[in-house]
């Protein structure tokens, strides 16, 4: 595919430095958005993309998510060199704390009521945070409601990740910025790639530095420096990036 001039010319000269870092969201990024998501599956091409850059000298590959890491690995089938990185930065090379499952838990009970009185509606437990999501509400006053429910039920204790018909509510305060910023550090990187298109991939857009590059998948203001329209584009940039780093 053919890049934006500016998106091309930004790709080229990251390409031309070392060691870098090469990360992407999963869910409407590497893979198309749908209503359930364990049937998330990755775009045509984007494991053999994603393969190929990880195996270049000097690049490490991060897959960034707020899914937990065994759900994204499981879900994705994606396997690899690659680094994993869940629950949007909490969970890091290494599970969670014990007792942050039992706040956890502790919330979802909480939730739990509210989601069943709305059809469609769908209560996620993940390992450090609860999702309540309404994409396949068809009643969409009822879900604008709920996740205005959601919201209430929430104490200051907790972190609130809106994001496209979901609201996740963590027990930590981990974000994808700062995993993004502790992983380049951890592998001296000089340059960081980031795909993302949700509202918790913004935290990861704003930290990062004028030597990286940062990408919006889809619609929405973003802090990114550059747009590609759908999934399909996002695995064309890899393979761009590929082809410039061989």
């Amino acid at each position: 595919m053919t890049l934006p001039d500016g998106l091309d010319a930004a790709l080229s000269a990251f390409a031309a430095r070392r060691p870098l870092l090469v990360a992407s969201d999963y869910d409407g990024v590497l893979a198309p958005l749908v209503g359930d998501p364990s049937d998330a599956v990755p775009e045509a091409g984007a494991a053999e993309a994603l393969g190929r850059l990880a195996g270049i000298d000097g690049v490490t590959v991060a897959i960034v998510s707020g899914r937990g890491v065994a759900d994204l690995q499981a879900t994705s089938g994606l396997t690899g060199p690659f680094r994993w990185v869940g629950s949007h930065g909490a969970e890091f090379d290494g599970p969670l704390a014990g007792d942050l499952a039992a706040r956890r838990d502790a919330l979802a009970e909480r939730l739990a009521p509210a989601v069943s009185r709305v059809p469609g509606a769908r209560l996620e437990v993940k390992p450090a945070s609860v999702a309540v999501h309404v994409r396949e509400v068809p009643d969409r006053a009822a879900a604008a409601a709920l996740l205005d429910e959601a919201r209430s039920l929430a104490d200051s204790s907790l972190t609130l990740k809106p994001g496209k018909e979901v609201l996740e509510l963590a027990v930590t305060d981990a974000d994808k910025g700062s995993a993004l910023l502790r992983l380049a550090a951890d592998l001296g990187a000089v340059a960081t790639l980031y795909l993302g298109d949700d509202v918790t991939d913004e935290d990861a857009f704003r930290v990062l530095g004028e030597d990286d590059v940062t990408v919006k998948i889809g619609d929405g203001e973003t802090a990114a420096a550059h747009r590609l329209p759908d999934t399909a584009a996002a695995v064309g940039l890899l393979d761009r990036l590929g082809a410039l780093l061989s």
